[in-house]
């Protein structure tokens, strides 16, 4: 898989495993957890989560300034990584307040900002180097495939611990209760029949009697589980730091070149107070027209960052600048609607699909049947392609014994079978890794025929086919009552439908990611000039956080409008900004020549 391409590319995903089994942890239980944990509703748990995303990738921003301005990118990295396994430490300790938690929430981010731009652009670093320069597309799918291979076994691990210290305090998991045990506590709750059924069922010494006691019970229990769940984040983060200062000897000690021309604009006061009043005037507009001021001072810092970075450009640079800040503008939208999968697609899991499955389907939501399931994939991907007689036979063997393996898991599964919503999460960086290797075997098929297309034409494609996974998610919720019709009554079974529906919106949705961020990432590494390498990373990332932003308004929607409608929005995103990325494809594809 690494044939070819230098050794410090194994060494930067290896190092990023730890910040994607965090990432998938948070977008697995997060707005699961400030729900459970605070009562808080649908709109601002979503407000919450926007906002920690947005700092995530808009703090990115900050770290390539930084690493450009030292020149230190290692240095600046080591640091982030710190920074995070500490803000996962505090995550993991139980009782803390919303406040407390949000401040927690923002130490993870400011890390995440030292961190990721800043490797994302040491990867591109290696492939600078013209015996590389070929492989540079490829790299970024290798990067990105490898990365998630910790980001599968987070959801069933956060879904693990929570489930674990139910157990151990004589509970099992229902989704339903906690916002069902707040509205007991606040003596808001009309339906308490269905209440008392829903906590028979999960107290497993038998029936409840104190209905109150259980409702504050179950709730501290469940929640405290998320705890436990954000310190195996924190371990993630540990084994990555640990990685990253052995081995990061392999990685480019790469200094920023400076432009040689002489007249080479200098970034003078004059410039940032420009910047700063544009992002006021942006932020001022937003209020006075009455819209969100949170997205308004997202797409005001976006604005800033884009009167900045012209202005400090030559005129040798300014084409470049201008190419790479219109792909940003489209992937916002890509973004908006993409990371919906730790918001609405996670409400939508937990209150819209079928809470139990049969034996088939439980192979994919238990961590030994998947893996059992993968390995027969595995080794019939042996035992047919090209290889010698001992990798064949190697096939030969994983098939047989895995295949056993699986028919003992799916005949060990009873009728009915209880899943969990957090485990959808793990659907996309399982469909990464697993794509990956198909994805760039159709490019390297194209490309040895002359026909790969470009780039830019990559990410154009991608937002096609992320129109079509929310295409999916229509036509599977034209019937099902909407959470307004509810009134905060449980959603009724009637209205639960099949897991597939979400799954194949995450297999098509995940080809879309495949089109376009690896690919994203290799145009920005291959088109930023090279004193604006970290910053352009921080670039891409701060048009991702503008994204992220936006994802509250799939929260403000969720309970508003019927829930068709609500992805009707993201597949008119998606395809309005394909439509402007083939618009101006011509210019883009000059660049990448």
């Amino acid at each position: 898989m690494f044939k070819n391409h230098p050794k410090g590319l194994i060494v930067a995903f290896f190092a990023n495993m730890g910040e994607r089994f965090g990432f998938y942890t948070m977008m697995a239980i997060l707005v699961l957890f400030l729900q459970a944990k605070f009562d808080v509703n649908a709109e601002t748990a979503g407000s919450i989560y926007s906002w920690f995303y947005f700092a995530i990738y808009a703090l990115a921003l900050l770290g390539g300034i930084i690493a450009d301005a030292t020149k230190r990118y290692k240095s600046v990295i080591m640091v982030g990584i710190v920074i995070m396994f500490l803000g996962y430490v505090m995550m993991a300790i139980p009782g803390m307040s919303l406040t407390t938690t949000v401040i927690f929430l923002f130490t993870i981010a400011l890390g995440n900002g030292l961190f990721k731009g800043n490797l994302q652009a040491v990867v591109g670093q290696m492939y600078d180097n013209p015996q590389y320069e070929k492989l540079r597309d490829k790299a970024y799918l290798l990067f990105y495939m490898g990365i998630n291979v910790g980001a599968f076994f987070a959801p069933f691990a956060a879904n693990a611990a929570r489930n674990w210290w139910l157990k151990t305090n004589g509970l099992l998991h229902d989704g339903s209760l906690p916002a069902m045990c707040h509205q007991v506590l606040n003596g808001t709750l009309k339906d308490m029949d269905t209440f008392q059924q829903l906590a028979n069922s999960a107290n497993i010494n038998g029936p409840v009697t104190d209905l109150t006691a259980f409702a504050q019970n179950y709730i501290e229990v469940f929640s405290k589980g998320y705890n436990y769940a954000f310190g195996i984040a924190a371990g993630a983060m540990l084994i990555s730091l640990a990685v990253y200062i052995f081995f990061n000897r392999l990685l480019p000690n790469k200094e920023v070149v400076k432009s040689e021309n002489k007249n080479e604009p200098n970034i003078g006061v004059f410039k940032v107070f420009l910047s700063l009043a544009v992002m006021a005037a942006v932020t001022s507009l937003f209020f006075i027209l009455k819209i969100d001021t949170g997205i308004g001072f997202a797409v005001g810092l976006f604005a800033a960052f884009i009167t900045w970075i012209v202005s400090i450009s030559t005129k040798e640079e300014r084409p470049r600048i201008i190419a790479l800040l219109l792909v940003f503008g489209v992937v916002i939208f890509f973004w908006m609607s993409f990371h919906q999968n730790g918001l609405t697609m996670t409400f939508f899991a937990r209150d819209y699909t079928a809470k139990a499955v049969g034996p088939f389907t439980y192979l994919f939501f238990e961590l030994e049947n998947i893996l059992s399931v993968i390995g027969v994939i595995a080794g019939i991907v042996l035992l047919v392609r090209k290889g010698t007689s001992k990798q064949r036979i190697i096939g030969l063997v994983m098939t047989i014994a895995f295949g056993i393996l699986t028919y003992f898991f799916l005949h060990k599964a009873g009728t009915s079978n209880d899943i969990q919503p957090e485990v959808f999460q793990s659907f996309n960086p399982l469909f990464i890794v697993s794509l990956t290797f198909l994805v760039s075997g159709i490019f390297t098929w194209l490309s040895d025929r002359g026909k790969e297309p470009s780039t830019p034409r990559k990410i154009g494609i991608g937002m096609i086919i992320a129109a079509v996974g929310f295409l999916v998610m229509l036509v599977g919720s034209l019937d099902i009552v909407s959470p307004f019709e509810l009134n905060g009554s449980p959603v009724p079974d009637s209205s639960r439908i099949s897991p597939y529906w979400l799954m194949n919106s995450y297999l098509i949705l995940t080809v879309a990611e495949l089109f376009l961020s690896p690919m994203g990432l290799s145009f920005v590494s291959k088109v930023s000039p090279p004193r604006f390498q970290g910053l352009m990373q921080g670039g891409w990332l701060l048009a991702t956080a503008v994204g992220n932003k936006l994802l509250g308004i799939g929260s403000f929607f969720w309970d508003k409008i019927e829930i068709w409608q609500l992805w009707a929005i993201f597949v008119v995103c998606c395809l309005l900004s394909a439509a402007f990325i083939f618009t101006i494809m011509k210019r883009l594809e000059r660049l990448t020549q």
